[in-house]
């Protein structure tokens, strides 16, 4: 634990270095956001110098960049000229919604993979190892858009057993007070059933969507942490001491096997968070990934680096407790 500190503060290079990037990778982006917002047909080149100079593009790189570094020192992210809003409200707003669907797309990818890892471990070449190696390769095969939009087909238009994907909740529907920002979590409180399952069932496409894409390496990597462990010395002798063999499996191979596992799950989360912007776009939902889309689309720059500096330290947080969780299953792993 001592050396989180550490750990924190080696991050900053990490974020420095993400700050610059997108800085100037939004500078490079094609277009000029100041014809853009004075699209206005009425509006004449002073008029759109000033809105230029009310940007801040009229002064050299260097001077952008520091003044948008002691912004960030401030937390101001810089305000939405699409929305009208301050950036950090908006990505305060619609975080809940994008960490609600990646958190349940996790926990179901995480319930079909491990299981399904242990089984095709424990019988090689059998008919599950087969089905799980063939689930791995879809996972991983499919990109995200195109699995949501075949669900949308298969689900709604053909079966009609799923909601209209239009978002987390049906436009006829009253939202629950906000507590957490999460429908599901905040319907309960408010002893809401009917909000409740409605938000799940808006919910059930695109985290199977996104689980579909985790499974691939969370199956891989359970499967091969198994086999290995299994094949180790100490698991001979468990077994010639006579222990049973739920113990030697669950209790000294999983337990053996957890290390490689939970690094990769840390790095599916981050690969999630970033796979959410397309699931999000085909779903209409309105999370932090479609509000990137849009500022791209926009050419707007302030919401745009405000959702690259989240992601990086939404990142730095899930490598570090990835760290954390591996020095406690593994304290070997700490040092």
């Amino acid at each position: 634990m001592h050396q989180i500190p550490l750990r924190l503060l080696s991050a900053i290079p990490t974020l420095f270095g993400v700050v610059l990037a997108t800085f100037l990778l939004t500078r490079v982006l094609p277009g000029d956001p100041a014809v853009f917002f004075a699209s206005n047909p009425s509006m004449t080149n002073a008029d759109i110098e000033a809105v230029r100079q009310s940007l801040g593009l009229d002064q050299p790189l260097p001077q952008q960049f520091l003044t948008y570094l002691g912004a960030i020192a401030r937390g101001d992210l810089g305000q939405s000229f699409s929305t009208g809003q301050p950036v950090l409200t908006e990505l305060i707003n619609r975080l809940p919604a994008s960490a609600e669907l990646t958190v349940m797309a996790f926990l179901l990818a995480l319930a079909v993979a491990i299981p399904l890892g242990l089984a095709a471990a424990l019988r090689p070449g059998s008919l599950i190892d087969h089905l799980s190696r063939i689930i791995a390769t879809l996972g991983v095969s499919m990109p995200t858009f195109v699995t949501g939009l075949l669900l949308i087909y298969l689900f709604y238009f053909l079966l009609g057993v799923a909601p209209e994907p239009i978002g987390r909740l049906d436009p006829f529907m009253f939202e629950p007070d906000r507590v957490t920002g999460f429908l599901t979590i905040d319907a309960l409180i408010a002893g809401d059933p009917e909000i409740f399952f409605a938000a799940l069932k808006q919910m059930v496409l695109p985290a199977v969507t996104m689980a579909l894409f985790a499974l691939a390496p969370l199956t891989r990597m359970t499967r091969a942490a198994m086999l290995e462990a299994l094949g180790a010395e100490f698991i001979r002798t468990a077994r010639a001491s006579g222990l049973s063999k739920r113990k030697i499996v669950l209790t000294y191979a999983f337990r053996n096997a957890m290390l490689p596992l939970i690094t990769t799950m840390g790095m599916t989360l981050s690969y999630m968070l970033g796979a959410n912007v397309l699931v999000e776009r085909v779903f209409a939902w309105p999370g932090i990934g479609s509000f990137a889309m849009d500022s791209i689309i926009n050419l707007d720059y302030a919401p745009l680096q405000g959702f690259m500096l989240m992601m990086a330290l939404i990142f730095i947080l899930i490598n570090l407790a990835t760290d954390i969780l591996a020095g406690i299953v593994d304290p070997r792993a700490s040092k």
